[in-house]
């Protein structure tokens, strides 16, 4: 569940509210638009007790059982980004000194009602990256970060880092034998050029990996996804263990720069056909150089005013479905995993900013593996082991003549070869028995690596084998 692809949408306004997509999770004439403004209007109409029914009986409705069936048969939803805020973990040693302290009554239930959607979605073999959207101070100056202070004071304040910090690991202890956790995000959407992002990183994974080693960590990008993989490879280094694989977040939006304005629709379109590029050249050798792994954790098919105006002849229509087919596939190349911005707002389905809408256009499409029947999928499991002989004695030929290549006259440790090719076209078998694909590739080719105790040397030839099984097997399913 953790290293299949990700395919899947954002929750919404649910546990970290933003006005622009929930107006009605406010009182009439309430001011401001985040969590913290919602939730003393509330108090200040109704008072504590009412004001915790009301948000405990949102919590728990505004995810049906027929929203999870959709997520999971028309969408085949892999996975949901859930945001959530600090403010949402129990007692109030979490809010304590922080603007929601005086409310911490009304979120005692939150975290119970967050692990109790975990466990619904799991129902449906949905997983769910858990987004800690909203840190104390607030990692950027937006809405999102729970408040309208208009200010990032996560990152200049030792007393929020630290808050930050134990959230972090509360969260890993408490959820350390839910198998239905995808990963933990740590932040969203940390401010550009942030002092001291970077070591808090470091604080965090350092704590997490003390608590649960096997946890995915995700980390935004810092809108730098350049330093955000670099620092990335050294974090996932083979000789690192036992610490968490880290991923790093990105975001993709053309709905807000004034340099996105300017561009059309269709340049915007061939843009979103060559993201991550920053990826390239950086996957493998990891036993050498580490490991990276990129996630969209955000995207949409918005794109501004000022760009429709310059899309020529061509369809609104068309162009909407076009830019979220290219994305899509885009991020199916290059991602571990992808999550639409949003699922649920007051205006469902949500237009282009909405996961349901984009689904049931079809400019948003989930992997092609996702749709084979399950009579198609015995049958190519079936050819796939009548063909894996044939596959392994061209692969290793290959090999033979490529290690010859290198040095007529060398010794190569051929076993490791061997052993890598099987268990990664093995691996990559399991996976797409259960209708997945291994999405999160390098981080899972890091597992495999530490797991077999290689180390220098012929270590290479393990990883070419791992590489060369995984690329053998999908060719053979031509996914």
């Amino acid at each position: 569940m953790r290293y299949r692809y990700h395919h899947g949408t954002n929750l919404g306004s649910v546990y970290v509210i933003e006005r622009w997509l929930q107006n009605s999770r406010f009182p009439e004439g309430a001011e401001g638009s985040s969590e913290l403004s919602a939730v003393k209007a509330w108090v200040d109409r109704i008072g504590i007790a009412g004001t915790k029914q009301k948000f405990e009986e949102h919590w728990a409705n505004i995810v049906s059982e027929d929203d999870i069936a959709w997520l999971a048969d028309v969408a085949k939803c892999t996975t949901v980004r859930l945001p959530i805020g600090y403010y949402d973990l129990p007692g109030p040693v979490f809010t304590q000194g922080t603007p929601f302290e005086p409310y911490a009554e009304v979120y005692a239930e939150a975290w119970n009602s967050i692990l109790t959607l975990i466990l619904r979605l799991r129902t449906r073999s949905i997983g769910v990256l858990l987004d800690l959207h909203a840190l104390p101070g607030g990692a950027n100056a937006q809405e999102h970060s729970g408040t309208n202070s208009g200010r990032a004071e996560l990152w200049p304040s030792p007393a929020n880092r630290a808050l930050g910090l134990r959230c972090c690991q509360f969260i890993a202890e408490d959820t350390k034998f839910v198998a239905e956790l995808a990963g933990l995000q740590i932040v969203n959407e940390a401010e550009w050029g942030s002092e001291g992002m970077y070591e808090w990183y470091d604080e965090c994974i350092a704590a997490i990996s003390a608590i649960n080693p096997e946890m995915p960590i995700v980390v935004s990008d810092g809108w730098d996804l350049g330093r955000a993989t670099e620092w990335a490879l050294q974090k996932n280094s083979v000789y690192a263990h036992p610490l968490c694989p880290v991923v790093v977040d990105t975001h993709s939006y053309w709905a807000f720069s004034d340099e996105d304005k300017a561009k059309s629709p269709q340049q915007i379109i061939t843009e979103a056909g060559t993201k991550l590029r920053e990826l390239n050249s950086k996957e493998g050798p990891i036993h050498e150089r580490g490991a990276v792994q990129v996630i969209v954790g955000e995207y949409s098919c918005v794109m501004t005013e000022d760009s429709w105006a310059k899309r020529g002849d061509m369809p609104r229509e068309e162009l909407v479905k076009h830019f979220g087919q290219v994305q899509s596939k885009r991020y199916q190349e290059r991602a571990g995993g992808s999550f639409f911005w949003t699922l649920k707002m007051d205006w469902m389905p949500g237009g282009e900013w909405g996961f349901q809408a984009m689904t049931e256009y079809g400019s948003v499409v989930p992997p092609d593996y996702r749709t084979i029947s399950a009579n198609d999928k015995r049958a190519m499991i079936e050819h796939a082991l009548s063909v894996k002989e044939d596959r392994w004695g061209l692969a290793f030929h290959q090999h033979v003549l490529y290690c010859s290549g290198l040095d007529p006259d060398g010794r190569y440790e051929y076993v490791k070869f061997w052993y890598g090719w099987q268990l990664g076209y093995q691996d990559a078998l399991e996976f797409f028995k259960r209708g997945d694909r291994i999405g999160m590739l390098e981080l899972w080719f890091l597992k495999r690596i530490r797991e077999s105790g290689y180390r220098g040397g012929f270590t290479w030839l393990f990883e070419q084998g791992l590489r060369r099984g995984v690329q053998d097997c999908y060719a053979v399913f031509r996914i």
